[in-house]
């Protein structure tokens, strides 16, 4: 067991659909825990008892810290990107064992959204070396990055979190360590110090999530501390990995400009030298979901109060369909110039790879 795994995790059931125990990845997984009660399902994504049912927001955390699923994924597909990464690679998992309030995740799974860890690691794995082999060398820099491919590998969940539970993220960083077109990318709000022996020769980039102290308190629960997430940037480039960073979400609250503005304070401080050399960042303001915002009043209504403030928000319909609210244009274009401007006075050094 990863010596990072407790007490985020103390896996006590696995449902399992039965092509993923045939699998050596499922197999290792379930040897992990071999005290823990194997459920059979039939999909992963039909499981009443851990998403899907009201009655389970009581037992949101709960869920998240006992129960773990394990499926074969059947829609292997590379989406095209162009935000943070040029591609979308196929998830090796869906949920996370954090529960952050402002999630989208669960407005697709249900009322609870513990980790799912697709067994069929070895067919991910060759079609994205065949997909990588297939786009040769990046001839036209972008906002992704002005050499290699960028493929994000985590978008259902949280790569840090997830190598604690198999290898599927330690192999495909391996995959991509060997490959001097591309380069991997995964944005994280758990500090997992077990990355740090994996020698990634700088085709991972780890993407830290960073917000004001007082409102994670609120909204960031379960994950790292934010001073622990900044004091990791400097070992992490240090062992080999490029490291940017979130401002992601900006919540807009009554003081957050001075919030703002002593984060960037602390992580000037922090990192050294060729950490800011080789910083960039995002900066991304909320969208929140009236769905989960009715959730979240079943078990954490205090961050809606900071999240769903509808005096300052407005219908957005996502690029999957959704109908999200995001802060009003106005609003929200102000505030990212706003940003913008204060990352160029305190963080002069830290590249805006994109805003919105």
């Amino acid at each position: 067991m990863p010596k990072t795994a407790a007490p985020l995790l103390q896996i006590s059931r696995i449902y399992a659909e039965d092509a993923a125990l045939e699998l050596p990845r499922g197999q290792d997984i379930v040897s992990r825990w071999p005290d823990a009660e194997i459920v059979p399902i039939a999909s992963h994504w039909q499981i009443p008892e851990v998403y899907g049912d009201e009655a389970n927001v009581a037992r949101w955390v709960r869920i998240k810290t006992e129960a773990l699923v394990l499926g074969v994924k059947k829609s292997v597909v590379t989406r095209p990107n162009g935000r943070s990464a040029d591609f979308i690679a196929p998830s090796t998992a869906n949920g996370c064992a954090m529960a952050c309030a402002y999630c989208y995740v669960p407005r697709r799974k249900g009322y609870s959204n513990p980790v799912t860890v697709f067994a069929n690691i070895d067919q991910i794995a060759r079609h994205l070396a065949r997909h990588i082999a297939k786009q040769g060398e990046k001839a036209t820099p972008n906002q992704c990055d002005p050499d290699a491919w960028v493929y994000d590998i985590g978008e259902n969940s949280d790569c840090s979190v997830d190598a604690m539970l198999s290898a599927n993220v330690r192999d495909l960083c391996e995959l991509f360590r060997m490959t001097p077109t591309a380069k991997a990318s995964f944005a994280t709000k758990f500090v997992n110090r077990d990355l740090l022996e994996w020698d990634p020769a700088g085709r991972v980039r780890v993407r830290f999530s960073l917000m004001p102290h007082a409102v994670a308190k609120v909204t960031d629960i379960r994950t790292s501390p934010m001073s622990e997430r900044i004091a990791a940037i400097n070992d992490f480039v240090d062992a080999g990995f490029e490291v940017h960073v979130n401002f992601s979400p900006v919540i807009l609250t009554p003081g957050w400009v001075e919030e703002w503005a002593a984060l960037f304070d602390e992580l000037d401080d922090t990192l050294h030298p060729r950490a800011k050399a080789q910083l960039a960042c995002e900066v991304i303001l909320l969208t929140h979901n009236e769905q989960l915002h009715e959730v979240n009043l079943g078990w954490h209504p205090m961050a809606e109060e900071l999240l769903w403030t509808p005096q300052n928000q407005e219908t957005k319909l996502s690029q999957n369909g959704a109908v999200n609210v995001r802060y009003r244009y106005g609003l929200k274009s102000a505030a990212v110039a706003q940003l913008e401007t204060l990352i160029a006075e305190k963080l002069p050094y830290c590249r805006v790879r994109y805003a919105f």
